[in-house]
């Protein structure tokens, strides 16, 4: 297989491993969501705690994410833009993510990051970064800044 081809394959099955994870956020699938990680995760996330480091404490965050967004989740990525070859591959994209309380949305930008490696044969996110923008006079984050 030429690199061409290589690098094609990579970035769909790179794509189908983002929309596993993306569905499985959306439908609050905590366990569905883990699946698509590496054992030894190492993520930073916008909320809670400075880092992450391994699944079992990452599928701790994203319960409790998912139980502090009540109702209906809000994840939508835009712009998702994978960079891949055959064993090294890196997903960005803007996400809007919340959820509802009382059937008003309440949702805000963030910026994430994914890093994933291919082994034994699957793709799996060995790195992931979330964050949104913050104010440096004030220190606040910027939660109504929009792409």
């Amino acid at each position: 297989m030429n690199s061409e081809t290589q690098k094609a394959t990579a970035e769909l099955e790179v794509h189908e491993l983002f929309n596993k994870w993306l569905k499985a956020a959306r439908a609050k699938d905590v366990e569905g969501v883990v699946a698509c990680y590496a054992p030894d995760v190492v993520a930073y996330d916008a909320i809670l705690q400075l880092q992450f480091k391994g699944i079992q404490a990452y599928a701790q965050h994203w319960r409790n994410c998912m139980e502090m967004c009540s109702g209906d989740g809000v994840f939508e990525p835009s712009e998702p833009t994978i960079q891949a070859d055959a064993r090294v591959a890196f997903l960005h994209f803007l996400c809007r993510c919340g959820g509802t309380e009382n059937g008003v949305e309440k949702s805000s930008w963030m910026r994430g990051t994914q890093c994933l490696t291919k082994r034994g044969g699957q793709w799996m996110i060995v790195h992931e970064h979330f964050s949104a923008p913050f104010d440096m006079e004030s220190g606040k984050a910027l939660f109504d800044a929009k792409p």
